[in-house]
């Protein structure tokens, strides 16, 4: 069943929404593009003469209620988006009444789900090592179950448009998709479109392929790079992982961050990369400061010769022209994690090469899809966010679908 087959008609649709916004230390929304996302699937519940109930979980609160991560903090700010009042239950799991009294048009959003250590399901106070871990966890399932089936009883159908947790097998992702039928439950507008998104880049790859892998880490890389090494014509690998490589490469990278325990990882990327016929394109140049912070001293040197006391904090002239030679001939784009920290703005010229070749291939006809918390952040800070075909709201969904990982928020779903 799909969102556009279903008429909601006096029906109640319960909703799993991502609203994990960030706020801040007065309680004020920072950035509302998650609720922004979900608004074409609330809105077309409410047109069909629908009510919604909407869920979500904010922060790891760890089952334990904290008003620091209350919804009821974004209420008005989900009653203004949707043009529409918005009740509040406090208590996600004892919403029986507020839920019943909902008429057509109205709408209630249940307070923090993972209030309850039952929505993710894992075991509090006792440790995997401990004897009695076993049998705990069980009964968590068996508790988590129960937690479920009363969320589901709010209503009619149930909707999951939450892909950023589309990964996590919680209460109210998967677990609950078991209690109704299949013409009852179906994926939100914003599930639809990050899922095809995804099969995109995966399944229906125009060529030639370029992917972009930044960040600090090879290691929480490795599972994307390695099921992309079948998939891709070039791969960049850039941001804080070039300094692993160029170490492993013999390279002096002074107090650039590195992984010395992956230097036989990263020897052994360049070496499938070859085997494999992948165009593997890693910095060659790069700018560094002598310290971490936007007004230190700056220079460009090679990446294997970076003096002592310096760090890299951002890709070289040489290397961000050897990127967007990459990039802007491709007709399938993924990007995910910044080239520099662009989060300082004397920082950012490796991040905007990247994301001004993927805006000029996609101009070109490419598919571009960006994703990933650093990423998203990296185009929304240009501007560019509107000129890429795609920006994800899934970050570690994202890269879990990426490396070919089943989501049970999407297979709970469409089984």
């Amino acid at each position: 069943m799909t969102l556009d087959q279903y008429d909601f008609n006096g029906k109640k649709a319960l909703v799993r929404v991502d609203f994990n916004v960030p706020l801040d230390e007065n309680g004020n929304i920072t950035d509302d593009t998650r609720i922004r996302g979900a608004l074409p699937t609330l809105k077309k519940i409410l047109a069909d003469g629908g009510s919604l109930i909407i869920m979500s979980h904010m922060g790891k609160p760890k089952g334990k209620v904290n008003p620091k991560l209350s919804l009821a903090q974004i209420k008005d700010a989900v009653a203004k988006a949707l043009g529409t009042e918005v009740k509040f239950a406090p208590d996600c799991a004892n919403a029986d009444q507020e839920a019943a009294a909902l008429k057509p048009g109205e709408v209630l959003l249940l307070e923090n789900l993972r209030f309850y250590p039952e929505e993710e399901g894992k075991p509090v106070g006792i440790d995997k090592a401990d004897p009695g871990y076993k049998a705990a966890k069980e009964e968590m399932k068996a508790r988590q179950k129960e937690f479920a089936k009363k969320l589901a009883s709010y209503a009619d159908v149930y909707v999951n448009d939450a892909f950023g947790t589309a990964h996590r097998s919680h209460a109210s992702t998967a677990v609950i998709a078991d209690s109704f039928d299949a013409d009852s439950k179906m994926l939100g507008y914003l599930m639809e479109k990050e899922v095809k998104a995804v099969d995109n880049i995966l399944s229906d790859i125009k060529r030639p392929f370029t992917a972009i892998m930044g960040g600090s880490k090879v290691s929480t890389k490795i599972g994307i790079i390695e099921n992309l090494m079948d998939k891709v014509d070039n791969l960049i690998l850039c941001g804080g992982m070039t300094y692993t490589f160029a170490k492993a490469l013999g390279g002096n990278i002074g107090k650039s961050l590195c992984e010395s325990d992956k230097l036989q990882m990263a020897l052994d990327i360049i070496e499938k990369a070859k085997q494999k016929g992948v165009n593997l394109v890693l910095a060659t140049d790069c700018v560094v400061g002598d310290d971490f912070n936007n007004d230190c001293n700056t220079m460009v040197c090679n990446v294997d010769e970076i003096p002592e006391g310096w760090e890299g904090l951002d890709a070289g002239p040489v290397s961000r022209e050897a990127f967007a030679a990459a990039i802007r001939p491709a007709k399938t784009i993924l990007w995910n994690g910044p080239a520099g920290v662009f989060e300082f703005d004397n920082f950012t010229a490796g991040s905007r090469a990247i994301a001004d070749a993927s805006v000029e291939a996609t101009a070109n006809g490419a598919f571009s899809l960006v994703g990933g918390g650093d990423s998203v952040a990296c185009v929304n800070k240009f501007g560019l966010a509107d000129k890429v075909s795609y920006v994800s709201t899934g970050g570690g969904a994202l890269l879990e679908a990426i490396e070919g990982k089943v989501l049970p928020g999407v297979a709970a779903v469409k089984g």
